[in-house]
């Protein structure tokens, strides 16, 4: 297996997503924006996340060529991505957003594919891949919060132009690896929906998902209003996905030895415990930086076991393991 080749993609793509998620919202602070359109622009990446992948995976059906389909992805993000250092405006700027990161999430979903083919039978190890994507995160937000702090805001599209260009350098080199073809019961879309569990399952994720809106488009701005420095912004950041590496270095573990489901339901009590804590301590006036970091690190703990952060869902559950609640 291209163990490396695979890992340098997840080490760019969440690379790029460290220099976007905790400094873009203050970035387009700066540029002028008020609240509200940095709270529509920021959900143009989410927009387009919910689009790209469905059309790349159509597209990568019709064709057969997955992997030159990313690689073209990945070309188109960089080239449209230059245009945000010319984009004044709201409208450009939403215009110029929603064309690069349409080609910049449209790919993940392929590669994971590849991925998972590429790992056959040894799914429990996706973790062991995966992780180089936290730790490219880690170590852009920690450099970025600090380049930030010496020369501005405007060093983080420099960031991310960059990190684009390393994305496109690694697809170039990871091979493709068609799935087996096996006899299956084909199971329409339709069909797979109407099933409750199913639902329940697309419930929780869209909860998890929409509950950090705000929290993505905003915490960096509120933190510098309380007066963090921008290095201490990137630390924080960086704090919470420290845990999620340590948890992914034992992640095909603890899914040998507790079942998705168990591991979803312990996911939800932590983000509603991270919840009820946050709101405890800003009531009371306490939420410093010895109680943010505590709460990133609960944060993090609770979106591990959600799909749409890291997949944990491989294949069928295998039956009923005990809690590890």
């Amino acid at each position: 297996m291209p163990y490396a080749r695979l890992s340098s993609y997840y080490f760019f793509h969440f690379a790029s997503l460290g220099a976007l998620v905790p400094f873009w919202g203050p970035y387009l602070r700066d540029r002028g924006f008020e609240p509200v359109a940095i709270g529509v622009l920021m959900a143009i990446l989410m927009g387009t996340k919910i689009v790209a992948p469905n059309l790349f995976g159509t597209l990568a059906d019709w064709r057969g060529q997955r992997m030159l389909i990313v690689r073209l992805g990945a070309l188109l993000a960089l080239l449209s991505f230059t245009a945000v250092f010319w984009a004044e405006g709201f409208w450009p700027m939403a215009l110029t957003m929603a064309i690069w990161s349409f080609f910049w999430n449209g790919p993940l979903p392929l590669i994971e594919a590849v991925t998972f083919n590429h790992l056959g039978t040894r799914v429990s190890r996706y973790a062991q891949v995966r992780v180089w994507g936290s730790i490219g995160f880690i170590l852009v937000v920690l450099a970025v919060g600090w380049w930030q702090q010496q020369a501005g805001s405007g060093v983080v599209p420099i960031a991310v132009l960059l990190l684009f260009g390393g994305i496109l350098l690694s697809v170039m080199l990871v091979p493709d690896c068609p799935h087996a073809h096996v006899a299956a019961e084909q199971l329409s879309l339709w069909r797979l929906l109407g099933q409750r569990e199913v639902l329940f399952f697309l419930a929780a994720c869209l909860l998890m998902q929409a509950s950090h809106g705000a929290y993505y488009a905003f915490y960096s701005i509120y933190l510098e209003a309380e007066g963090y420095s921008d290095s201490a912004v990137g630390a924080l950041w960086a704090f919470g996905v420290v845990i999620e590496v340590l948890v992914f270095l034992r992640m095909h573990r603890l899914l040998e030895r507790f079942s998705a489901r168990a591991d979803l339901m312990e996911s939800g009590a932590r983000g509603a415990a991270l919840a009820a804590d946050w709101s405890v301590r800003r009531h009371r006036g306490v939420a410093d930086c010895r109680s943010v970091a505590p709460c990133r690190q609960l944060w993090r703990l609770s979106r591990l076991g959600y799909p749409p952060d890291a997949p944990l869902f491989p294949g069928p559950d295998p039956g009923p393991r005990p809690s590890p609640l």
